[in-house]
């Protein structure tokens, strides 16, 4: 006996095309528009009292913008900044690598370094370089408790400039050790086994192996703290150090035009950081791209 025939109602192809090209309705958000507005005005009013309110004193800012005093502040903070960041990545490696020795003499030794330095200010730590002569009016070598070789003045062993870069590197190594230690933390123990299998001592698996896989990590963090030091040599102004905000001080403190000077100061920090932003930006892409070429290897 043949089966019944059910008859399957089909959706017309023309009814669907009716359904899928109807006007979608967007979601009015009132609130968004309110908030442009907000903005507009903001940013319009901003732009008006920038260049109408007298207090703000252009011409004067177009006048000191190039001047030597302050172009001399300028490298003097460059100086800092390079040279500190140099101290702060030596030791900071350093630091690191006694962190995660098997020492426990080494590890307590370096806990206790990043303890105090990131746990007092770093305002007070240049203050206490710059005063150093008060607890140790001279610097000498010769034998504890027994007689000096050789001595030195300590304010002429440690001038303010050599003040300033000891603050802030070494506080600087604190935060670098930490950067570090996470950076060769994200190296597999595997990269580690292999190379000791291979005859590799601890030192050469560090130097060959670990390290150039942890600089991509490294590098990004180190970026921003490049950045965070440009900025940060301003508090050098607090023992005497002629860097780019100390000298914009000693103008304005003549002249009397503090904003002017101050924006003077603001423009060439803006201009240095959006230098460093950049180069940050292309060693990331750059490293990124490295680690996907690598992963790709890896799936393949």
């Amino acid at each position: 006996m043949a089966e019944p025939v059910v008859d399957i109602p089909v959706k017309r192809s023309h009814d669907f095309l009716s359904l899928t090209t109807k006007p979608i309705l967007k979601r009015r958000r009132p609130g968004q528009l309110v908030a442009v507005v907000v903005v507009l005005f903001a940013i319009v009013y901003g732009v008006y009292v920038l260049f109408t309110n007298p207090g703000f004193g252009w011409p004067t800012v177009g006048k000191y913008l190039f001047d030597k005093r302050i172009l001399g502040g300028l490298m003097v903070t460059l100086e800092l900044t390079i040279i500190a960041m140099v101290i702060g990545f030596v030791v900071g490696l350093l630091v690191a690598v006694m962190r995660m020795s098997d020492n426990w003499l080494l590890r307590a030794v370096s806990g206790a370094y990043i303890w105090f330095f990131r746990g007092t200010p770093l305002l007070v730590q240049l203050l206490f370089w710059g005063f150093a002569a008060v607890l140790f009016p001279k610097i000498g070598l010769g034998i504890p408790w027994g007689p000096t070789f050789v001595e030195w003045n300590t304010n002429d062993l440690i001038p303010l400039f050599a003040a300033a870069i000891l603050g802030l590197g070494l506080n600087e190594g604190a935060y670098m050790a930490e950067i570090v230690r996470a950076g060769l933390l994200s190296v597999s123990a595997g990269q580690s086994e292999a190379s000791r299998a291979m005859g590799f001592s601890h030192m050469s698996t560090l130097r060959f192996v670990v390290i150039p896989q942890a600089m991509k990590v490294i590098i990004p963090p180190v970026g921003n703290e490049v950045i965070s030091m440009l900025k940060t040599t301003s508090l050098v102004i607090v023992i005497g150090v002629g860097d780019l905000l100390y000298n914009t001080q000693q103008i304005y403190a003549q002249n009397l035009k503090q904003i002017p000077l101050l924006i003077v100061a603001s423009l060439w920090y803006i201009l240095l950081t959006t230098i460093l932003t950049l180069g940050q930006s292309r060693l990331e892409k750059k490293y990124s791209k490295g680690n996907a070429l690598l992963l790709g290897k890896a799936q393949r």
